[in-house]
C-alpha cells in the first residue's frame, strides 16, 4: 500500500515523492517524501491530529533562503497555499496570512499610506519564515511591526504568541520547531512623516545595487559575526568569484552563493563549507550558514 494510504482525507494537495527542491530560489534540489498543501487552517489541524505518529515535519514556505540537499526530505513537508495569503487591514493594523511575501505585504502597506514596511520590499521570503529568521535589513526587522501571530503545533494545536513573549535576536526569534506560523497581525510603527513610496524606492535600488538579483541566489549564504561583516571576511580571504561544479561566490557581493545554471546541491553546499574553511584560516572567525540546509545528501537507503 502507498505511504498516502496511512494519511487521513483531506481537501488540500497530498503528494508522494513531491518534487519541491526547485521551488527553492537556488532552484534545485530534492524531492518530499510527502507534501502536504492544506485548503485551510481547518484542514491542517485535521491532518496534524491525525497524520501518523511516527514522521518528521518540515515547513517550507518561498525558500527563499533554503537549500534541499539531492537526497530530499524524509518524512511529511508542509507548505501553505491560498488560504494563508491573504491580507486585511483596518486603520493601521494589517493582518497577514504566513504565506503572504513580504514584498507584497510592504506594497500592501505602501498603497494605506502606512509606514515603518518599506524594508519588508527588501526581503524576498514570506511573513510567516521573516517572523521565525527574525529577517530583517537596513536597520529595521519584522519585530519592530509584529504585534502578535498565530500558529499551530505539531499536535493540530492553535496557539497565540504576542510579539513581547519573542526573544528576538540577530537571524533568529526562538520560536519552537514545533509551531507553524499561520497567521500574524502587524502594526504601522508610526505616522509617516515622509515619502513612503520613495523609501520603498530606496530599498528597491539598493538592493539592485548590491545584490545579484538576476541570477539564482538564496541571499546572504552565512550570518554576520558579532562586529564583522561576513561578505568583507569572504573578500579578505580571497573567495570573491571562487568556483565549485556549477556554483560560485558572486562578484557583485560575495556573501551570496549562485546557482550559474548547472550547480547541484552539493556543489552549493561544499562551496560554502569551503568559504567557511577559507575565512577561518585567513581570520580565525568561523562564519555561520545563514541559508537553511535541509534533508539528506543521498535517497533514504542509498
Amino acid at each position: 500500500m502507498s505511504i498516502i494510504g496511512k494519511f487521513p482525507s483531506v481537501k488540500g494537495i497530498l503528494r508522494e515523492n513531491a518534487d519541491v527542491g526547485k521551488k527553492s530560489f537556488f532552484g534545485v534540489g530534492g524531492v518530499a517524501e510527502i507534501l502536504f498543501i492544506p485548503e485551510d487552517i481547518n484542514d491542517l489541524i485535521l491532518f496534524l491530529k491525525n497524520m501518523p505518529e511516527d514522521l518528521p515535519i518540515t515547513v517550507l514556505g518561498a525558500m527563499s533562503n533554503v537549500l534541499i540537499r539531492s537526497g530530499g526530505i524524509s518524512g511529511v513537508v508542509i507548505m501553505l497555499g491560498g488560504f494563508f495569503n491573504r491580507i486585511f487591514v483596518e486603520e493601521n493594523v494589517l493582518e497577514v496570512g504566513a504565506a503572504v511575501g513580504c514584498g507584497k505585504l510592504s506594497s500592501v502597506a505602501m498603497n494605506y499610506d502606512l509606514g515603518g514596511f518599506e524594508f519588508l520590499m527588501g526581503i524576498p521570503g514570506t511573513i510567516g519564515g521573516a517572523i521565525r529568521m527574525n529577517a530583517g535589513c537596513y536597520g529595521s526587522s519584522i519585530g519592530d511591526i509584529l504585534m502578535e501571530f498565530e500558529g499551530v503545533n505539531f499536535s493540530g494545536q492553535i496557539k497565540w504568541i504576542k510579539s513581547a513573549d519573542v526573544e528576538f535576536k540577530y537571524r533568529n526569534s526562538g520560536i519552537s520547531d514545533d509551531l507553524i506560523i499561520t497567521r500574524a497581525w502587524l502594526r504601522s510603527t508610526k505616522e509617516a512623516n515622509y515619502s513612503i513610496p520613495r523609501k520603498t524606492d530606496d530599498v528597491v535600488a539598493k538592493r539592485r545595487s548590491s545584490q545579484p538579483l538576476n541570477q539564482r541566489s538564496c541571499g546572504s549564504a552565512f550570518k554576520n559575526p558579532e562586529g564583522k561583516k561576513a561578505w568583507e571576511l569572504i573578500d579578505a580571504a580571497g573567495c570573491r568569484g571562487m568556483k565549485l561544479g556549477g556554483a560560485v561566490i558572486s562578484q557583485k557581493h560575495c556573501n551570496f552563493i549562485v546557482n550559474e545554471g548547472s550547480a547541484t546541491p552539493d556543489d552549493i553546499e561544499n562551496l560554502g563549507e569551503l568559504v567557511i574553511q577559507k575565512v577561518f584560516e585567513n581570520s580565525g572567525i568561523r562564519l555561520e550558514w545563514e541559508i537553511i540546509r535541509l534533508g539528506e545528501k543521498n535517497k533514504v537507503g542509498e
